[in-house]
């Protein structure tokens, strides 16, 4: 079966949407492309309204930084969507795939996330696994709208802002979303699962 054609969407100006302005030195973006997989899990959710509001940028975002320094927001403010593997979850054979969501500032706590999900062992999910369990490659993992299921963990910390930036299905593209919105969306459980800070 062929592929959908990609979805192209105007980016509003700010006069047109509720979207934040755009800091002084840093580009406006272009007109985005929003993955075919992406609008659709949009559209279920009854987001559809988000798709103009999604940032396309020349330059790759694939980390929290690059992503922060696009936008032009605090490095907190960007939503990392990190896939684990989390083995020993009761009733489940072999390691079951786990989304986290954290702040771009943050890095998750093995033991925090394992502790979160009762497993017996949390490790960070290869490349391929990531690919085959969300449809993204790593750099640009929505926090929801995946080819699978999982579980998903947001720390809590995410809360502490009034809009958050997530990947919007590739590593050049971004999308702005109140936190608990986000959360809410991507049924994720909020937990604490940041690694403790020396």
């Amino acid at each position: 079966m062929a592929a959908a054609p990609p979805v192209t969407v105007r980016v509003m100006s700010t006069s047109e949407t509720t979207a934040p302005a755009v800091p002084e030195g840093v580009p406006e973006a272009a007109p985005s492309v929003v993955l075919p997989r992406f609008a659709e899990a949009l559209r279920e959710l009854g987001l559809a309204g988000v798709a103009a509001r999604v940032r396309k940028f020349p330059e790759a975002t694939r980390t929290a930084e690059e992503a922060a320094a696009a936008v032009g927001c605090e490095l907190d403010a960007i939503v990392k969507s990190l896939i684990f593997a989390a083995h020993g979850l009761p009733g489940a054979e072999g390691p079951v795939p786990v989304l986290v969501l954290l702040d771009g500032a943050s890095r998750a706590g093995l033991d925090q996330v394992r502790d979160a999900l009762g497993a017996t062992k949390v490790t960070r999910a290869k490349a391929d696994l990531v690919r085959e369990t969300t449809g993204y490659a790593i750099g640009g993992v929505p926090p929801f709208g995946h080819r699978t299921r999982t579980p998903v963990l947001a720390d809590r910390r995410l809360l502490a802002h009034p809009e958050v930036w997530a990947a919007a299905g590739t590593p050049h593209t971004v999308f702005p979303m109140a936190p608990a919105d986000l959360v809410r969306h991507a049924g994720a459980t909020l937990v604490d699962v940041r690694e403790p800070t020396a």
